[in-house]
């Protein structure tokens, strides 16, 4: 599986099947999904696309992996959070300074709750860490507010 980051959308997953099938997924940054399935002959070409809501994805990931259910798990979905990767440009604002600069808890209401640098992740960041582009920062909060995160770690 590879991921493609797709800015100011979401995610695309893409998967070749042991069967040599290609399917896509674009993880839209409000929630929806779309699957792709694309042509054997071509795998280039789109032979069907499905556009699903976030409680239709949520349905289709329970049938997928019905074990996923357990009581340690956080299931954002049904209380209105999300959880999202936001990655730091090399040529953002925040490129080198203090986390708690951001003022995201404060100004979002979302909490970083990891951040990931090249092969390394560090849980639970501190105040004073110091952010560097290239850097995934994993957060956790409403729709609203992931999204004024998302504008406010994207400033150049």
């Amino acid at each position: 599986m590879s991921t493609t980051p797709l800015p100011g959308i979401g995610v695309q997953y893409d998967l070749t099947t042991r069967e040599h099938r290609h399917l896509s997924v674009v993880a839209h940054r409000d929630g929806t999904r779309t699957v792709n399935l694309y042509r054997a002959d071509d795998p280039d070409a789109c032979a069907q696309s499905l556009h699903l809501t976030g409680a239709e994805t949520a349905s289709l990931i329970d049938a997928l992996m019905p074990a996923h259910h357990s009581p340690n798990v956080l299931h954002t979905t049904g209380l209105g959070l999300v959880a999202e990767r936001i990655e730091l440009s090399a040529q953002s604002y925040w490129n080198g300074r203090v986390l708690g600069e951001t003022r995201m808890r404060t100004e979002t209401g979302v909490s970083i709750v990891a951040v990931l640098r090249r092969a390394e992740a560090r849980p639970s960041p501190a105040p004073d860490f110091r952010l560097a582009g290239g850097d995934t920062l994993i957060v956790i909060g409403t729709r609203e507010g992931v999204d004024a995160a998302a504008s406010i770690l994207g400033r150049e």
